[in-house]
């Protein structure tokens, strides 16, 4: 990360990383997701920023949440066409005060992810389990196992091309998995992990194009017009992909509305990822990560500021 990302105050980082998050509540996102399919047909997909929690009732807390999310999603009127609906993404780290990368044992996370989705699957709802950083990765692909193998073919994952391991880990993802397909935004040692981001990209088109051979629902998370355009005109065509096995996935906030209101009218399918905060210091990280892929942002926000004053 930037070290100057890194040096910025947290409530700096709160102003200039706002316009990346739909509020400080559930019915703001949902509020945020309903605009943006009445008004652009835009798809979306929903996340409580719950990074770093220190207490066990920070874990039931973000449980219980997400609970609440799966029935709001279920029963929202505003949601009855089955595109319109959207799906949930969570991390595992926010349901546990012993992650991984701290060389804990992630206890309570697999329970948690359990019983939401064993919800989300009662309601209709689907759930994407996001990657987190490389120490997450085998356990987060043995969650996926479980959760396919117990009938909860409604969750999907998250795949990462930065990573080494990837070519791997797509041959043992379960039969017919919908899979987030994304260059990753950890920061990982060179030892694991690719450091030029052109080659995470053209990874993103190869191995996009042997998700859908293999009969996976691909989800290609990107705002880089270029490879959007080569997925579309170059991989789709060459795998004869129907375009009910494919969307674009972009963030919350990131200014691409032309290139999403073109994709739309082209009857390609576009989700946007939609998080909200209910306790901002848990949000933090997150943001931090979103400055540092697009600083832009924050000249963006500090113009607006002064033309307002």
């Amino acid at each position: 990360m930037n070290p100057l990302i890194r040096a910025i105050p947290a409530p700096l980082v709160r102003l200039f990383a706002r316009p990346y998050v739909a509020g400080d509540s559930l019915n703001d996102a949902l509020n945020a997701a309903a605009t943006l399919w009445a008004k652009n047909r835009l798809m979306t997909t929903l996340d409580l920023l719950a990074e770093n929690i220190t207490t066990e009732t920070d874990a039931k807390r973000n449980r219980d949440v997400y609970l609440s999310m799966v029935d709001a999603v279920a029963n929202d009127p505003r949601f009855t066409d089955p595109a319109s609906r959207p799906t949930l993404s969570l991390k595992q780290s926010s349901y546990t005060t012993r992650p991984l990368e701290q060389g804990g044992d992630a206890r309570g996370c697999r329970e948690a992810v359990f019983s939401i989705a064993e919800r989300a699957k009662e309601a209709g709802v689907r759930l994407t389990i996001d990657m987190e950083s490389s120490h997450w990765t085998d356990f987060t692909f043995e969650t996926l196992r479980l959760l396919h193998e117990a009938g909860h073919t409604h969750v999907g994952a998250v795949v990462q091309t930065r990573l080494l391991r990837t070519e791997h880990d797509l041959d043992s993802l379960p039969p017919d998995t919908r899979v987030r397909l994304v260059i990753g935004i950890y920061q990982e040692r060179a030892a694991v992990a690719l450091t030029d981001k052109t080659l995470m990209k053209e990874r993103l088109l190869v191995q996009a194009e042997r998700l859908l051979a293999r009969g996976h629902y691909v989800e290609l998370g990107t705002h880089d017009e270029t490879y959007v355009r080569r997925f579309l005109d170059e991989v789709v065509p060459r795998v004869c992909a129907p375009a009910d096995r494919y969307e674009v996935q972009m963030l919350y906030g990131v200014p691409r509305h032309r290139l999403q209101h073109e994709l739309v009218q082209r009857g390609v399918q576009v989700r946007v990822y939609v998080p909200f905060a209910i306790g901002w210091s848990k949000a933090i990280a997150y943001l931090r990560r979103r400055l540092d892929e697009y600083p832009q942002m924050m000249f963006l926000v500090a113009k607006n500021l002064f033309s307002r004053g």
